[in-house]
């Protein structure tokens, strides 16, 4: 007589089981999600300095083809501004109510195979188009990296020129210290609404001639916003006069002012106007 032969039998979870290889998954995202994090911000850290050596290699080609002459952060004021009055930054003309601002007419153009766009090298990518509000009255992305322009071209620097202009305009082999001097770096403005920021301003201000005086800047605009935790600032990256790019962490005799918006130190020098000292 031949025997029967016994239901298959499908090997299954039990709840238990289930409820186990959860946890496992739920414990290895913990932990990997943290990795990922840092993997991501220092991604960003390395596209962030790589856009800067673009900008301060285009700033010395500038140089090279002006008899040396740093380049200009603004044309604000007639007779330079064109026909038109729109005025021109190192990164593109201003812009208008209709019309776009125009990467081709930046001092920095000729140098630079690059748009105005997000995700550019005119922007930082921890600090992407949707995240601040455009200076200009067209709602387009300029740049999010500020020039420093307060020690390069005084009289050239909308919003300072009156009180710094008497200054001379730099040449490349005249700055002090190029090692240390910020020509770019990540800026912002302070305040509610964040805005980008084509200046990069020091942490103390020049009163002008008359007065001869410093005074501390109420709004400084280095951006500390890599490595950011808890709401507390992080790190800046800047290009320097050497060519060079480094971050540089917040230091706790720095001034902040906005969550991470503020400036390395609460001296001029190195970083900004490295002969503050003998203004006069």
């Amino acid at each position: 007589m031949k025997r029967g032969h016994a239901p298959a039998r499908h090997a299954a979870f039990t709840l238990i089981e289930l409820l186990v290889v959860i946890a496992i998954i739920a414990a290895l995202i913990a932990i990997l999600l943290p990795a990922l994090s840092r993997a991501r911000g220092a991604a960003r850290m390395a596209v962030c300095a790589s856009n800067q050596r673009q900008l301060v290699t285009a700033w010395h080609l500038y140089a090279n083809d002006y008899k040396d002459r740093a380049m200009p952060l603004a044309y604000f004021e007639p007779p330079d501004i064109p026909e038109d009055g729109e005025q021109i930054f190192w990164w593109g003309s201003h812009g208008t109510r209709t019309t776009p601002p125009d990467h081709e007419r930046g001092f920095i153009a000729p140098y630079l195979d690059a748009q105005l766009r997000a995700r550019s090298v005119f922007e930082c990518p921890s600090q992407p188009w949707g995240s601040y509000r455009p200076q200009g009255p067209f709602p387009a992305p300029t740049s999010t990296y500020g020039y420093n322009g307060y020690y390069l071209s005084p009289s050239k620097t909308p919003g300072w020129a009156q009180f710094i202009g008497f200054r001379s305009w730099k040449r490349v082999l005249e700055i002090q210290r190029p090692t240390d001097l910020f020509v770019f770096a990540d800026a912002l403005l302070p305040g509610g609404g964040r805005a980008n920021c084509a200046l990069l301003d020091p942490p103390f201000l020049f009163s002008g001639r008359t007065a001869g005086t410093w005074a501390l800047n109420p709004s400084p605009t280095t951006a500390f916003r890599h490595n950011r935790r808890s709401n507390a600032p992080g790190l800046v990256i800047s290009a320097r006069a050497d060519g060079s790019a480094h971050t540089v962490s917040y230091r706790v005799d720095g001034i902040i002012l906005d969550e991470f918006i503020g400036s390395v130190g609460t001296t001029n020098d190195p970083h900004y106007v490295p002969d503050w000292a003998s203004w006069k």
